[in-house]
């Protein structure tokens, strides 16, 4: 087959493989690929850009190299998941497990979460909302289960189809990408906040707000329904964190006494 489609309409010094480099990528930033999808097999992928099978192999050979695929033997070609996150795992492992940082990703969530649901309210369609609306129905089933970490998977599920909603790849690709920490944090805040009887109930009414914001379309009450269910969340751990602070220091008083 002659590459006759892309050579007419590409820069003359650019390589047939280049330029259907550059589509592919194209494809994953603006959604037509997500992350974890299967890549058609290379017959129909060649026949779709018009270009022979030798020079499809070889720019899926450089995406594979730049880490956006993975190449499974008998399975096929898949765009890469969590490259960023992949990365930067032994720092992700660091922060994961230091109190103080789950304040620091406290705080990112408020200007990331904000603005993924400000722009999902703004611009997400009928099948974005379904999704959010269907991983907003499965929290209220896994607490049910009184399973923390399934609570924290399903929380997470939300807030990424929140991303996903907002048609920002950047704001999307953060939230996948960081997926471990992210899950992690939830899950931390999940067990702390079971300290306070009251908390679950009011956490669960803030995220119906934020819900409600999202899918009926008004982004500035969306981005404040999100600052308001993360400053409850933050509320709530400090004032843990200041009791608890107060009975160690008793504790430290009576010992030495």
């Amino acid at each position: 087959m002659e590459d006759s489609v892309f050579t007419q309409s590409a820069d003359k010094s650019a390589k047939i493989s280049d330029v259907v480099l550059r589509e592919l990528e194209a494809m994953i930033m603006d959604g037509r690929l997500s992350t974890g999808a299967k890549l058609p097999p290379e017959r129909e992928l060649a026949e779709q850009f018009g270009v022979s099978r030798p020079t499809l192999r070889e720019a899926l050979q450089k995406m594979e190299a730049k880490g956006l695929l993975d190449h499974r033997q008998g399975g096929g070609n898949f765009i890469r998941q969590h490259t960023l996150g992949e990365l930067a795992d032994p720092l992700f492992d660091l922060i994961s497990k230091n109190r103080e940082a789950q304040y620091d990703l406290l705080e990112y969530r408020f200007g990331i979460d904000g603005m993924a649901a400000y722009y999902a309210a703004m611009r997400g369609n009928e099948e974005d909302f379904a999704l959010i609306s269907e991983k907003f129905a499965l929290i209220d089933v896994v607490q049910l289960e009184s399973d923390v970490r399934l609570e924290a998977e399903a929380v997470y599920a939300f807030h990424l189809a929140i991303s996903v909603a907002s048609q920002n790849r950047v704001l999307e690709h953060l939230a996948r990408s960081m997926e471990p920490l992210l899950k992690s944090n939830i899950e931390q805040n999940l067990l702390l906040l079971a300290q306070r009887p009251d908390s679950g109930n009011k956490v669960n009414h803030y995220r119906q707000k934020l819900f409600d914001k999202i899918v009926s379309g008004e982004p500035d009450k969306a981005w404040a329904a999100s600052r308001r269910h993360l400053s409850y969340i933050e509320e709530v751990l400090l004032a843990i964190r200041d009791d608890n602070s107060r009975i160690e220091h008793s504790l430290r008083r009576m010992q030495h006494s």
